[in-house]
């Protein structure tokens, strides 16, 4: 799939969390198993519930990808569960998880915001899964050679993220680096062992690519040596998308898929069997995921279009299909004038005409995980009264109603932080938004109370001089405050450089430090 590119108040409040479809299936499944002690299945342990068996739909989010696509917020994304993609081994340390080889886990908490995000998602009765993988980076397999230091480093993602589910997303030459299989699975066995102990147990996917004619021989024998390395896999994904010369270029896109699913269904049937478990045809279907590229794929020729999406979703229903992802969130927008020509594959547009999150909303009747809720575009507490901002312990500046925002900006306001998503002046980040007046404001989540004032970080050394008021400064002189640099944007006296953050481009002074919560370059 696409590559990840760069580019409380007061006091915490307690986050709910929900039982999610896999972490409910994984309960069953170890709470059977350890009753009649053998493997049992997620279907099967399902089945005695009474429950019925449905997709779970989860689309792919690109984490690192700009502009940030804010998962949090129900303005711009209507789907409960995301998967988060891609955790990848570091440059630097081949041990050491990243986003995109971008961030440290640290880094994106700072600048991405992220686990705060996560948790504004969850406090409305949503989760996120996260990806390891993808096709540019290495996965952690592939570079941690040693078995101790690739469990240590999934399980810093798993616990820092508290995840009921993971993604393993293999391509390229990791497909057929069975070496790298045999340590990936050696490790997320131990872990889900772990997990399972502590009562929180740990679903599995592993996601390959696929042709019309299902996984290659060397994807199957991927999937051959997760299974024979004690992985209770939840599933396999198969990537629905990029044919090339695998489909007829008479083939429609969604006849491959059907057809790539279909012989993916065998060859998961077989791969049991050579492991002693014999499954049903609905236990088939339970252990099987469908990642189609919505819109335009990378291959030219190849789109895959609103109404494939709708008998997709129809497709899974009747078959019991477990999964249901799309590549990605990111692109389920139209392009635009700018991308006139629809064989240009973009990151952050579909390529196709549509509606914004068309294809997601195509997969949102798909209820394995539970219905579609709406988010609250506020707080999950509808009955904590507004908090009063304590400039000591927010992150950020406080939200002054005079102040001019530009896009990317973030501020604390009731004790929560908002970004701007555009120019902002005037506009109550609080306020609910509505299909006609939408809010420049995407809410990100709680104030913590372990967090303090923002420090400005100066950007030039060389200033001496405290500010004067009997003072006529030129343009361009520079001057202190409070220990922080400023320059004259014109000639002044008198008029003190400000104090209150943003510093508007009207104000006489411009600063010479930096703000965290304002974008660079602002």
């Amino acid at each position: 799939m696409g590559a990840s590119s760069a580019v409380s108040p007061g006091e915490d409040q307690p986050v709910a969390r929900r039982l999610s479809w896999p972490r409910l299936g994984l309960v069953l499944l170890v709470v059977a198993a350890v009753a009649g002690g053998g493997f049992v299945s997620v279907t099967e342990a399902a089945d005695r519930t009474g429950a019925t068996n449905q997709s779970w739909s989860v689309p792919y989010v690109d984490v690192t990808l700009t502009p940030t696509f804010q998962f949090q917020d129900p303005s711009a994304n209507p789907a409960r569960t995301v998967a988060l993609a891609f955790v990848v081994a570091d440059p630097e340390n081949g041990c050491a998880p990243s986003w995109g080889g971008y961030y440290s886990l640290e880094q994106a908490g700072t600048d991405l915001e992220l686990d705060r995000r996560i948790d504004q998602l969850r406090s409305a009765g949503g989760d996120v899964m996260v990806s390891f993988g993808g096709l540019v980076n290495d996965e952690l397999a592939v570079t941690c050679t040693d078995t101790g230091d690739l469990t240590d480093a999934y399980r810093e993602v798993v616990e820092r993220y508290d995840l009921s589910a993971v993604d393993l997303d293999v391509e390229g030459t990791a497909v057929a680096d069975l070496a790298a299989a045999d340590r990936r699975a050696a490790a997320l066995a131990d872990l889900q062992r772990e997990r399972a102990a502590d009562g929180s147990p740990l679903a599995v996917w592993l996601t390959v690519p696929v042709a019309p004619t299902g996984m290659t021989a060397e994807g199957v024998d991927l999937v051959r040596a997760t299974l024979a390395g004690g992985v209770e896999l939840a599933g396999v994904n198969v990537m629905t998308m990029d044919y090339g010369g695998a489909k007829p270029a008479e083939q429609s896109m969604i006849a491959a898929t059907e057809q790539a699913l279909r012989a993916t269904a065998g060859q998961v049937r077989a791969l049991y069997e050579e492991i002693g478990t014999t499954l049903s045809d609905r236990q088939v279907w339970s252990r099987i995921g469908a990642t189609p590229m919505i819109g335009q794929n990378d291959v030219e020729g190849e789109v895959f279009t609103l109404d494939d999406a709708s008998t997709l979703a129809s497709f899974a229903r009747d078959t019991g299909l477990g999964r249901i992802s799309l590549w990605s969130l990111n692109r389920d927008t139209g392009c635009g004038a700018s991308f006139a020509d629809v064989a240009v594959h973009s990151n952050t547009c579909s390529g196709v005409a549509q509606e914004p999150l068309a294809f997601v909303d195509a997969f949102a009747g798909l209820g394995g995980d539970g219905p579609t809720v709406q988010i609250s575009d506020t707080v999950a507490d509808t009955g904590r009264q507004p908090v009063v901002d304590d400039p000591s312990t927010s992150p950020y500046p406080i939200w002054r109603a005079e102040a001019q925002y530009p896009a990317g900006y973030k501020v604390v306001w009731h004790g929560n932080v908002y970004q701007a998503r555009w120019y902002a002046v005037g506009v109550d980040p609080s306020l609910p938004a509505t299909a006609a007046v939408p809010s420049p404001w995407a809410l990100l989540g709680l104030v913590q109370k372990s967090e303090s004032a923002p420090e400005p970080v100066p950007t030039v050394t060389d200033v001496t001089e405290g500010w004067n008021p009997e003072t006529l400064y030129q343009r361009g002189a520079r001057v202190l405050l409070d220990g922080l640099p400023y320059e004259a944007r014109w000639a002044n006296r008198a008029t003190a450089p400000g104090t209150l953050f943003p510093i508007g481009p009207d104000e006489a002074w411009a600063p010479l430090f930096a703000i965290p919560g304002e974008p660079a370059g602002s």
